[in-house]
């Protein structure tokens, strides 16, 4: 095993992205170890600078516009069936093909996020974002507007995996998990927001609104650092001190922290480039399972249903669709800055418990309503309980399901197989998105108390799933997690 042995066993417990909340984001592991002093000043206790406040800024416009996209299909459904005169089987087409957009550019991202940098990705994302708004604004056939979403769907792919990475790697260790979770905070902004737009304007000015974020984050590229960490991965290692002294300010000691990337950059060269393959050796089982399972039960649990097409199911069952997604902006912000606050307090797995079954009652809600519909039962009631249980859904979605499955998905897997992994998980994960997106118009029109019903039993068994198969990983090192789920992989 030589050298490689050892990195895996034990230099693998140092990530090069610091796990938000995990043990690792914290210079000293216990027995005040010499990465404490190794650390210093560099990294351990820097304050938040205007430069990585603006930096994080700039970078989360590309969640906001990630959030705007998925959002926009429906308050838009409506509008554009009626002016373009789509099917529904037509418009299923426009609302899902932006998940096979977000699978092509989820699947490239980590290549071109090394290639070009982090900047360089961003700004390449917005202008397939832009012009994919634009072709929606413009367009007076179906066909020109699925292109648009398609080229959106590009660029989200490429935002969903470059926007958490970039703000990881110029945060301060202490402040990494706090700035990290503002990424899912703004995706949640951008679904509100667009909801909320939605009600007052039509189809296409909500295209030509989405391309707002999209200018503001190419404008703002231009004043904001390259991510250090990826300055020294390719050898620049001037310029790499040179923006890591800009993020930390003018007289911050940054040794270090230039110390700690020097170390992870040469931990990496150490390690041989793997292969997708690779992730499905024996060791990696248990790590596999609980990383897809969490993405395969997400998507499968309704949320791009819901999420796409609210509009329909508010109308479906005889509510107001504007008063509905009103309330959704109501809920969906607080909730997900709630569990932003409780992730490091409370744990993962207790929010995932709580979150999964939220959904579960949410969608049991919805489907009761339709039922008592069908039967021409409680005709007064129905469309609260329709309201009620999406909002329910809504809520506890974004309390937990929605963004710490990609927390866990980062904690339990190695350094060497985190870029692997990751495109696996993403894959995955636009794959399930795509599948639910497009069939929930026709699983509607089949039955819909028994989608919900359906969607209801997958939540169930999510919650089944985290007490079972998915670890508490707050406070604790990557070595420690790792032995937990693959005892014969660690060396002791």
């Amino acid at each position: 095993m030589g050298s490689r042995g050892n990195i895996e066993a034990g230099e693998l417990s140092s990530p090069l992205l610091d796990v938000p909340g995990g043990r690792n984001s914290c210079a000293d592991d216990g027995d005040g170890s010499s990465r404490s002093k190794q650390s210093g000043s560099g990294g351990e206790n820097s304050s938040a600078t205007s430069v990585v406040v603006l930096s994080t800024l700039v970078a989360v416009s590309g969640s906001y516009v990630f959030g705007s996209a998925v959002g926009y299909s429906s308050p838009a459904r409506s509008g554009i069936m009626d002016d373009l005169g789509l099917s529904v089987a037509e418009y299923s087409v426009f609302g899902s093909i932006l998940t096979i957009g977000a699978m092509i550019g989820a699947v490239v991202s980590g290549r071109m996020a090394d290639y070009i940098g982090r900047r360089g990705t961003m700004g390449f994302s917005q202008i397939f974002c832009i012009f994919g708004w634009l072709a929606i604004a413009l367009s007076k056939v179906a066909w020109w507007a699925d292109l648009g979403r398609l080229l959106v769907g590009c660029g989200m792919g490429l935002l969903s995996y470059v926007v958490p990475v970039y703000i990881a790697e110029i945060t301060p260790k202490n402040l990494r998990g706090a700035f990290t979770t503002v990424h899912q905070l703004m995706i949640c902004c951008g679904v509100s927001l667009t909801y909320l737009f939605g009600a007052f304007v039509n189809w296409r000015a909500m295209a030509l609104i989405g391309t707002i974020p999209c200018s503001v984050q190419i404008f703002g590229l231009v004043f904001i650092p390259e991510s250090p960490r990826w300055l020294a991965k390719i050898g620049q290692e001037k310029e790499s001190e040179a923006a890591l002294q800009h993020l930390r300010g003018k007289n911050a000691d940054t040794s270090g922290e230039e110390a700690e990337i020097r170390d992870y950059t040469e931990t990496l060269k150490r390690l041989s480039e793997p292969s997708i393959l690779d992730i499905f050796q024996r060791r990696y089982a248990h790590s596999l399972l609980v990383g897809v399972g969490l993405m395969v039960l997400q998507q499968f649990g309704g949320v791009n249903g819901i999420a796409f097409y609210a509009s329909t199911i508010f109308i479906s069952a005889g509510f107001s669709d504007s008063i509905g997604t009103i309330a959704m902006v109501g809920v969906q912000i607080p909730m997900t800055a709630l569990g932003v606050v409780l992730m490091d307090k409370s744990g993962r797995r207790p929010l995932l418990l709580v979150s999964s079954a939220g959904t579960c009652l949410g969608c049991l809600f919805v489907g009761l309503s339709f039922l008592l519909q069908d039967l021409q039962g409680w005709s007064q009631v129905t469309p609260v309980f329709a309201l009620v249980g999406v909002l329910v859904y809504t809520g506890s979605f974004s309390l937990g399901m929605g963004g710490i499955p990609w927390v866990i998905m980062s904690e339990i897997f190695p350094i060497n197989m985190k870029g692997s992994a990751g495109s696996l998980v993403t894959l995955v994960s636009w794959l399930g998105s795509w599948i639910v997106s497009y069939a929930f118009n026709f699983l509607m029109d089949w039955n819909s108390a028994g989608t919900f019903f359906m969607f209801s039993s997958i939540c169930g068994v999510t919650v089944l799933f985290v007490a079972k198969l998915v670890p508490e990983t707050k406070g604790r090192t990557l070595e420690e997690i790792q032995a937990s789920m693959n005892p014969f992989f660690v060396k002791r």
